[in-house]
């Protein structure tokens, strides 16, 4: 096991099935655009041939994708070696769009319960099937988990998604069964609506090694000022420090954390 016990690959790609509605004018070049920009969700500097191949688009049409997105600030090339990386409109869209739902503002309290318990947190949301990852705080200690803002989870296999179910309205749209990571996955629809009615009660989630073997975790509902759950935040951490001995322990600063997120971020939001 390394000392980083939890990096996750962010970019995925998702194949239309044959049969599948085909997309309005107009939005398959939308979805290609967006396909190729996730693309770097994993990868530092790509050609657009690496991109074509990747994305099973011809080179030409991943060309012109990548020109225009130059041309908008959206990607930027390194003229030394003719790749291209993030540019910096998506750095500024970034920013701007975690100012604006009060992620950054919230970081002085995920700070507090990282210090506090000493282990990883999370700030995350709901993106499809998947958890992105807006903040982390890694743990003091040398074995934690990490997983760097932009990474994406799968829903039905961490807290923070199991959170995000709990409380929204939109069921996975994952057929079934769905994938197995390791032995402890939830892989029926039956079997995480269960474990979701035991989130709504006891009103925190758990993860107990569904993604990760060796990795636990814990995580609670962050609202808005309308009292939407909009984000999910999470303790993480190797299972030899979330014990059962420790757990309720562990549950219960991060309901009191999200609790507090959510009173400041329905203050921040009526100012």
């Amino acid at each position: 096991m390394t000392d980083d016990i939890g990096a996750v690959p962010g970019a995925r790609t998702r194949e239309r099935t044959e049969g599948a509605p085909r997309p309005k004018p107009g939005t398959q070049t939308v979805d290609r655009s967006v396909a190729v920009l996730r693309s770097f969700e994993d990868a530092d500097r790509q050609t657009p041939t690496e991109i074509a191949h990747r994305l099973g688009l011809s080179v030409s049409t991943a060309h012109r994708i990548v020109h225009a997105l130059q041309a908008t600030g959206m990607l930027a090339q390194d003229p030394a070696t003719e790749r291209y990386f993030l540019g910096p409109t998506t750095a500024i869209l970034g920013r701007l769009a975690l100012e604006r739902m009060g992620a950054t503002l919230l970081q002085p309290e995920l700070t507090a319960l990282r210090d506090g318990t000493g282990e990883s947190v999370s700030l995350g949301v709901r993106a499809g099937d998947e958890v992105a990852i807006l903040l982390h705080l890694p743990s003091v200690h040398p074995l934690r988990y990490d997983q760097p803002p932009g990474d994406r989870n799968p829903i039905h296999t961490c807290a923070m998604g199991k959170v995000l179910l709990a409380y929204g309205g939109d069921p996975v749209a994952m057929d079934e069964p769905f994938h197995r990571y390791t032995p402890a996955t939830l892989t029926t629809r039956g079997g995480l609506e269960d474990d979701l009615r035991r989130v709504r009660a006891r009103g925190y989630a758990l993860n107990d090694e569904e993604r990760l073997v060796g990795v636990r975790a814990v995580a609670a509902p962050v609202r808005d000022g309308g009292g939407r759950v909009f984000a999910a935040v999470a303790l993480q951490g190797p299972a030899v420090r979330f014990g059962d001995d420790r757990l309720p322990g562990l549950a219960e600063a991060v309901r009191a954390a999200a609790g507090r997120l959510t009173g400041l971020h329905r203050h921040l939001s009526a100012t």
